[in-house]
């Protein structure tokens, strides 16, 4: 009577308990786990099609989820980035000045419509007034200059105090570039809520208003975490990736594609990013996805056509002048300062975040960030170059001079008798305007790179490529011109004699700015194919390619000689998230035993055995020690290992029976054997039967492996831990 009583309440907890195989906040997930339990779920769906229509029609319902959530999460981003695009355009031009025809035109948009626009003036048009021109009338004068300058720094420090406040208040993981923790979240970490709705709905908002207030930073990183958070968000919609948090990182690595497809306009290059940079674990299937999600991002974007020309790319250039074998001399020399940029970059960037995260400065975000963005903007108003926005910045130092611009980068001393084709514009000698806005842009130069130093990591959203393309492109464009002039003034060197002809158009600076900002590019961020394929998307410049992968390769190698880590695993490091890094290599000479825990002086491991522990023990043990999962094993003396099982399992587990299964009580002993225990008296407590929590299959290495191979198993295979044996 006992033994069936018994034998059927045991069976009871063959049925899956709620809630089993959910991980806690902050712990890592066990990849191999993730994956053989998407394998059994496949197997359920694929025999249960074979039964009938509905069940074959829902399988193949799942087999298309994947797409639908790659077309969801592509849609989403785009018209997110879509609107962040032309709201930072308006609010950018709204610190200067107001469209009085429709205020919610930028600056361009207004004197688009105007009809009183001359090809020359065509950045002057009534409708668009300054704020001294509309308060008093005067547009001139010292009085003017003061008033827009003065609002100019409140209109600035309004949009960065309303940007940290409303991540302070609702939203603290919206803050910084994401990169870094999605990179970890991707190598198999949990933090709950780094992409969820909140922060997706704060980042979103916050990005527009960082953007504007003129601080040194873009908005391309944050894109990447805004990605993520509309992948997150539609993984919770099908129950194949909610609850299988391996493939939910699939859909959130081809997210990050889609980021940077409509963060650069550069859908090839956005699925190069998350496979070079952040992606972790990235099988095929998951690149012809991301490759899916970064076109219908691309398709979206393109449809909203944020920037009116209907294109994509924010920096399209026109020139397709050759370049010659010589230039790659001064093209290495921009790789070179590149790299040196990138290292100075990141010692002073990770040593200032380490200051705010030590001293008194961390308590402050707000303070800190209205301090630099009034800085930023005090310093920045007098310079055009550092007044506008750095996207505008970046797309005049890219171009060429032709002859209808009417840039101060463009007064060359025209020959008057010269009569040629408009296209191709000889090499001039430079104006008194080209030497102003070269003073002007060496300051800049200095500017943005101290500043961008200390703005990165701050409390409000704050991407890094923008800025480092500036500093590079504002280097290459003073290289350009300085080499444009020496071939100008020197055309019977011998360097210059074969392929500078006088009165031909032989160097392009705009061309030395795109090197300059590839390489700079690359020296912070250590990219390389991706970031020679976002380039040539970015400007469309195909010819190009040689002298950015030049550039890309002399950053990458210069920077590497310094140090291996490039910006983002610097911040890994800094905030100590739990990231193996693919790229390290392991150079210890040990053996698993010399590194396993406990060590010789440590009380012994925590373990159970397989048929005499009671239910008290086990609570006990789970109150004492905070470990995640606990070997079982055969008893106390032989320690041969049976089988692991995890901690929170086991607590469910526990509550279950003690909630559903009579009596089971503390002295009750806890089986994790095949066959039924023996209950020898009706006295004895209920057994209670665990062996379906039990991993039988726990991965195991024996105490003699050498410790690189087990770092390897770690990082190829995903895993959460592994036991150390000897002899079994």
């Amino acid at each position: 009577y006992i033994m069936n009583g018994t034998g059927n309440l045991m069976d009871f907890l063959d049925e899956p308990f709620p809630d089993v195989g959910t991980y806690e906040d902050f712990h890592t997930i066990d990849w191999l786990r993730e994956k053989s339990r998407d394998t059994d779920r496949h197997r359920k769906i694929t025999t249960k099609s074979k039964e009938s229509y509905w069940e074959l029609i829902k399988s193949l319902l799942d087999a298309w989820s994947g797409w639908v959530v790659m077309l969801l999460i592509g849609m989403l981003t785009g018209t997110l980035a879509g609107v962040i695009d032309l709201a930072v355009d308006w609010m950018t031009d709204l610190k200067e000045g107001v469209c009085l025809s429709a205020f919610y035109y930028s600056h361009e948009q207004c004197c688009w419509t105007s009809n009183e626009t001359t090809f020359d003036d065509r950045d002057k048009c009534p409708q668009w007034q300054k704020w001294a021109e509309l308060m008093t009338g005067h547009s001139e004068g010292a009085g003017a200059y003061v008033l827009n300058y003065f609002l100019y720094v409140l209109w600035a420090l309004l949009f960065s105090f309303l940007a940290v406040s409303l991540v302070r208040v609702f939203a603290p993981y919206a803050c910084g570039s994401g990169i870094p923790e999605i990179k970890t979240i991707l190598s198999g970490f949990i933090i709950r809520g780094y992409l969820g709705k909140w922060t997706l709905l704060i980042k979103t908002v916050t990005l527009v208003l960082a953007v504007s207030s003129g601080l040194s930073l873009g908005k391309e990183g944050p894109l990447v975490h805004v990605a993520c958070c509309c992948g997150n968000l539609f993984c919770s919609l099908f129950s194949k990736y909610s609850k299988n948090e391996g493939k939910r990182r699939e859909v959130l690595s081809a997210a990050a594609a889609a980021g940077v497809s409509v963060a650069f306009g550069a859908p090839i290059g956005g699925v190069l990013f998350s496979l070079e940079e952040v992606s972790y674990y990235f099988p095929l299937k998951t690149l012809w996805r991301s490759f899916f999600a970064a076109l219908v991002a691309a398709f979206t974007l393109r449809a909203i056509n944020p920037f009116g020309n209907s294109r994509l790319v924010l920096f399209y250039v026109e020139y397709h002048t050759p370049w010659y074998m010589a230039e790659l001399v001064p093209f290495i020399l921009l790789g070179v300062f590149g790299g040196l940029w990138g290292t100075l970059f990141i010692r002073g960037n990770i040593a200032w975040c380490r200051r705010r995260k030590t001293t008194l400065l961390g308590k402050y975000p707000v303070l800190e960030v209205i301090v630099i963005t009034g800085i930023t903007a005090v310093l920045a108003f007098p310079n055009p170059y550092t007044r506008r926005s750095t996207s505008e910045l970046i797309s005049e130092l890219f171009n060429d001079c032709g002859a209808l611009e009417s840039s101060q980068l463009c007064d060359y001393v025209n020959n008057p008798n010269m009569s040629r084709p408009v296209d191709d514009i000889p090499d001039r000698p430079a104006g008194p305007g080209v030497y102003t806005a070269l003073w002007q842009l060496a300051l800049a130069l200095i500017f943005k790179i101290v500043i961008t130093i200390f703005t990165f990591g701050m409390k409000i959203p704050s991407g890094l490529f923008i800025p480092s393309m500036a500093v590079g492109a504002i280097a290459g464009r003073i290289v350009g011109i300085a080499v444009e002039q020496m071939a100008y003034h020197h055309h019977d060197w011998i360097i210059f004699k074969n392929w500078c002809r006088p009165g031909a158009d032989c160097v392009t600076p705009g061309l030395y700015a795109m090197v300059g900002a590839a390489a700079c590019l690359g020296g912070v961020t250590r990219m390389t194919v991706s970031l020679v394929v976002i380039m040539f998307e970015l400007t469309g410049g195909l010819e190009y390619i040689v002298p950015l992968m030049a550039a890309a390769v002399t950053s990458k190698w210069v920077a590497d000689a310094f140090g291996k880590e490039g910006i983002y695993e610097s911040h890994i490091q800094l905030n100590g998230y739990p990231y193996l890094d693919v790229r390290d290599e392991f150079t210890h000479r040990t053996l698993a035993t010399d590194v396993m825990r406990p060590r010789r002086s440590e009380p012994p491991l925590a373990v159970l055995t397989q048929d005499s522990t009671t239910v008290e023990d086990v609570e006990t043990l789970i109150k004492d020690t905070d470990y995640n999962g606990f070997p079982v094993v055969v008893s106390r003396e032989s320690e041969r290992l049976i089988g692991f099982v995890q901690r929170r399992e086991l607590t469910v587990a526990i509550k279950t029976a003690r909630q559903k299964q009579d009596g089971v009580v503390s002295s009750s002993v806890v089986y994790f054997t095949e066959d039924n225990p023996q209950v020898a008296e009706a006295c004895d407590p209920q057994p209670l039967k665990l062996r379906r929590i039990l991993n039988l299959s726990p991965f195991t290495v024996t105490d003699h492996t050498p410790m690189e191979t087990v770092v390897d198993i770690f990082r190829k295979l995903g895993l959460r831990q592994c036991l150390v044996t000897r002899s079994g």
